[in-house]
């Protein structure tokens, strides 16, 4: 991705070096592909390893510190990415009518305290509708490349994309309806209102990431960077790896093709009004 040189957004809110003690789970070979699953698009660890049985605890032994050199450029990165989100919604809503509210992006270390209450880095990156804002630890990055074998700039920017895509999700309610609706829904019925607003938010990263190439942003490989993300953390991939087999109704994400499909999607259309996942047919 060209981003170097680009507008950096000035909503990034750095409260790295600042711990109040790290949180993680864990337990096995299976537990490490469970975590990182819950690390992706910030699923809740605890109740993904509650479905599976798995629940021994661990320590996270990581201390607080400051920003390294390579973490300084991600902040960077990662600044140039949220301004090129509120350069693209701002446009797309003004032209249905609407306004865009720029959401913050805050880098912590190891646990953060938020409007839906305290988080470790073993969350990963999520976005809070209480207070409207996304938060990562930057060594999410690492084990994004390292453990999720989903390497490349444009992988880390889709990250970021799709948690935004949660806060497009809520400034036009849609996030609000979807859980009033899994309040009173079967776990199955929950799941799958689950699995419909994630595709949208894939999708929704999907129509930034159009507009980026039409600015010019992207570079070879990014598209391919973007997708082999998407389809690292696929429900059916993770679940395979953590226990060998593959049980559809515990979705909560969708499948790898799923969210590759809805990514693209949105790339090749541009147009978030074709992203109403929760009418689709199929997904």
């Amino acid at each position: 991705m060209l981003w170097r040189g680009q507008r950096e957004s000035s909503n990034v809110e750095d409260r790295r070096g600042i711990s109040g003690g790290g949180l993680a789970v864990g337990g096995g070979v299976g537990g490490l592909v469970i975590l990182l699953l819950a690390m992706f698009f910030g699923v809740d660890p605890g109740a993904i390893l509650n479905q599976t049985g798995d629940e021994q605890p661990a320590v996270n032994t990581r201390p607080a510190s400051p920003g390294s050199p390579g973490d300084d450029e991600l902040k960077h990165f990662v600044s140039v990415v949220l301004g090129s989100t509120e350069d693209v919604w701002t446009g797309i809503l003004r032209q249905s009518g609407r306004q865009y509210r720029v959401p913050k992006l805050v880098l912590f270390t190891d646990q953060v305290q938020s409007a839906c209450g305290a988080a470790g880095s073993s969350a990963g990156p999520f976005y809070c509708p209480g207070d409207q804002k996304v938060y990562i630890d930057l060594a999410f990055y690492r084990d994004l490349k390292e453990k999720l074998g989903a390497p490349g700039d444009f992988a880390q920017a889709y990250v970021i994309a799709h948690e935004v895509g949660h806060h497009v999700q809520k400034l036009l309610g849609i996030s609000d309806k979807v859980h009033a609706a899994e309040s009173g829904a079967s776990k199955s019925q929950a799941n799958d209102l689950s699995v419909r607003l994630e595709l949208q938010a894939d999708f929704f990263a999907g129509v930034w990431a159009s507009q980026a190439r039409q600015k010019g942003l992207l570079e070879a490989g990014d598209i391919e960077e973007a997708l082999g993300a998407a389809s690292a953390v696929g429900d059916d991939r993770l679940q395979r790896q953590a226990r060998g087999r593959v049980v559809p109704d515990s979705f909560t994400h969708g499948t790898s093709e799923q969210r590759v499909r809805w990514f693209r999607k949105g790339l090749e259309t541009g147009d978030f009004k074709q992203g109403d996942t929760f009418n689709a047919p199929s997904l």
